[in-house]
C-alpha cells in the first residue's frame, strides 16, 4: 500500500508527464533528450516530493530542474553539432507535430546557441518574465536580455536569408 504523498506523485506524473516531455523538446529539439531530461527531472522530483514544499506549484520545480540539467548537459558536451536530420524512426508525439508545423522556426531555433534557445524558448513559448528567467538559469537579468537580443537579431538573419533564399528560387523556376 503507497503512502498519500506516492500516489500524490504519481497522479502529477500521469497528469503532466507528456507536457514535460514536449517543454524538453522545446528546450533540446530532440525527443529522445526531451524524454530523457524529463524523466530525470521527474526522478530528481520523486525521491523529494515528500519534502517539497510549494506542493500546489511542483510541476515549476519540474520545469526549473528541466532548464538547469539542460544547461548543465550543454556546458559539459558543447561542442557537439545539432543536426537538422530526424533520425530513422521518428516519434510521433501529437505536440511534436503541431511544434513541427510552425514552417522551419523550431529548425532555426536549434540551430541557435544553448542558452539563447533557453532564453527565446522561456520568454516567448512559456511566457516568462526576464527575473523569472534569470532564476531558472541561474544568470542576472541584464544575460537574459542579452541573450535574448543576440537570438532574435540570430533568428531574424536565418529567417531574412531563407526567404531570400526561397524568392530567388521562385524567379528562377519562373513562379
Amino acid at each position: 500500500m503507497q503512502s498519500a504523498d506516492g500516489q500524490a506523485f504519481e497522479e502529477f506524473v500521469r497528469a503532466r508527464s507528456a507536457a514535460l516531455v514536449r517543454y524538453g523538446y522545446v528546450l533540446t529539439g530532440n525527443p529522445h533528450d526531451a524524454t530523457d531530461l524529463a524523466q530525470e527531472a521527474l526522478a530528481r522530483l520523486g525521491s523529494t516530493w515528500s519534502r517539497l514544499r510549494r506542493k500546489d506549484d511542483p510541476e515549476g520545480y519540474v520545469r526549473t530542474t528541466m532548464a538547469r540539467l539542460h544547461i548543465s548537459w550543454w556546458r559539459k558536451h558543447r561542442r557537439e553539432r545539432l543536426t537538422g536530420e530526424m533520425p530513422e524512426q521518428a516519434h510521433t508525439e501529437p505536440g511534436f507535430a503541431a511544434a513541427d508545423g510552425d514552417g522551419g522556426l523550431w529548425q532555426a531555433l536549434a540551430l541557435l546557441p544553448r542558452r539563447q534557445r533557453a532564453v527565446l524558448v522561456l520568454r516567448y513559448y512559456e511566457h516568462r518574465s526576464d527575473e523569472e528567467i534569470a532564476e531558472h538559469l541561474g544568470v542576472t537579468r541584464g544575460t537574459v536580455r542579452s541573450q535574448a537580443y543576440r537570438g532574435l537579431s540570430k533568428l531574424r538573419a536565418s529567417w531574412h536569408s531563407e526567404s531570400t533564399t526561397r524568392q530567388e528560387g521562385m524567379v528562377q523556376s519562373g513562379r
